[in-house]
């Protein structure tokens, strides 16, 4: 019997977490189960897409803000911020003490906005002021809830990612870093670790991450008492989309030389993304410009819009947010190289899409990075934040065409054994009937 999934996400457009989820409603879907997503924010016309349901005076002054953006009122930048505010006192007075805030009554409605009474809760993201956590104990007694974590928040007392800070280990207070996101503006850290823990306490549920080094951050912290079952399910990528491609004819498409070396990132906003590491990848590029070259150098920086950049003979070209998946596989399969460097990551889904593509991959070794490149064998991995590492790495794999063809194939060979949206879906179903054979006939009757 094919179960009855409800997944749950802050939204249906945004980053790879959010394709996540995405995919696998989808999948469930193919594969006969009736299957429905929640969301924070829906931005797409998907009807098995749900928005879960603010409070009134928030959802009111909402309507009231799209209206005025209907009307391109001038001063809207300026007031629809304190519309926001008006409209959400109780999270802003948590906010205002450096309280989490969890005051989503939404999130009690979660079994109203689907069809049909689901089997199986499988939520993402919950952070992002959309999901009230207090919700847990009576959402994991009701029917099993799996949780897959893409970041480290559920074991903090804050930030997604601590970096170098382990005090998440022992209770958080003294945050030495309050503007991670999710950013708080007082230092409550250790009242929100201590209220999560609580909540852990009291619930029960099935943890799913794409990393082992995520896994391994879990059963270490105050949130592995309430794991029944843990398990590593690599997050996987659409092989049909992500693929490798014509790249005479795909540079031609986006005006690229033939004879250039290209490189590639992406990410969303990538100058000021806090958890990747754009100054090492100029830095790297500005190395790779200075040595002798008998080929003009580009980088396509994915995900921002801003104007172009020289640096020596070197050119840095942004390209803004890319929504259709086909649009951004040719950008992997014009590169030669996807350069990826990083500050913290899980098990960032663009180094999946490059291996798809078989365009080999230079990153660096943080998170769960590791786990998706064999050094050597389907790219390169160098310490974080060291540009000259890099540098030589890309150019290694640039001077030497047969090397970058044979990591590019093996890594298509990895990605196809181990990384495909189809594996991902079937991992978790099979997952999901194992859980549903140890509970109670009853749930989800």
């Amino acid at each position: 019997m094919k179960p009855d999934i409800l997944l749950v996400s802050t939204s249906d457009r945004a980053g790879g977490a959010e394709q996540i989820a995405c995919d696998l409603l989808s999948g469930y879907r193919e594969h006969g189960c009736r299957a429905a997503l929640a969301v924070g924010a829906k931005f797409s016309s998907n009807p098995d897409v749900h928005e879960i349901p603010r409070n009134r005076l928030r959802s009111s002054l909402g309507g009231l803000t799209r209206n005025l953006i209907d009307r391109r009122v001038r001063i809207l930048p300026k007031i629809s911020h304190h519309l926001s505010r008006l409209g959400d006192l109780p999270n802003e007075f948590d906010r205002w003490r450096g309280h989490e805030p969890f005051h989503c009554r939404g999130t009690g409605r979660l079994f109203e906005l689907a069809s049909f009474r689901p089997q199986i809760v499988h939520a993402h993201n919950l952070h992002r002021d959309y999901f009230d956590l207090r919700f847990l104990p009576e959402l994991s007694a009701r029917v099993p809830l799996v949780i897959t974590m893409h970041d480290a928040w559920l074991l903090s007392g804050h930030c997604a990612h601590s970096f170098g800070c382990e005090r998440w280990l022992t209770g958080c207070g003294e945050c030495p870093d309050l503007a991670i996101p999710p950013a708080i503006s007082r230092d409550a850290t250790a009242f929100n670790w201590q209220r999560k823990r609580g909540l852990y306490e009291r619930s029960r549920f099935y943890v799913a991450a794409p990393s082992r080094w995520l896994i391994d951050k879990l059963g270490r912290s105050m949130m592995a008492p309430a794991v029944i079952e843990s398990r590593v399910i690599p997050n996987g990528v659409d092989l049909d989309v992500f693929c490798p491609g014509d790249r005479a004819g795909v540079r031609a498409k986006l005006n690229l030389p033939q004879e250039a070396d290209v490189l590639l990132f992406t990410a969303l906003s990538i100058r000021e993304n806090i958890w990747k590491d754009y100054q090492t990848l100029r830095d790297t590029i500005a190395r790779l410009a200075e040595r002798p070259r008998a080929r003009r150098l580009i980088f396509l920086a994915v995900g921002e819009e801003a104007p172009s950049e020289k640096i020596r003979e070197a050119e840095i070209r942004f390209v803004p947010f890319l929504e259709d998946n086909r649009r951004v596989a040719e950008c992997y399969q014009a590169a030669d190289v996807y350069v990826h460097a990083a500050r913290a990551d899980t098990f960032p889904t663009s180094i999946l899409e490059a291996l798809g593509c078989e365009t080999p991959v230079v990153a660096t070794a943080v998170g769960g990075i590791p786990e998706q490149i064999i050094d050597g064998k389907t790219g390169r991995l160098t310490p974080a934040g060291d540009a000259e590492a890099m540098a030589q790495a890309v150019a290694s794999l640039l001077e030497d065409d047969q090397l970058r063809r044979a990591l590019g194939a093996k890594a298509g060979q990895q990605a196809r054994q181990h990384f495909g949206r189809d594996r991902m879906i079937g991992d978790y179903l099979g997952w999901f009937a194992e859980i549903l054979n140890r509970v109670p006939s009853e749930v989800g009757a």
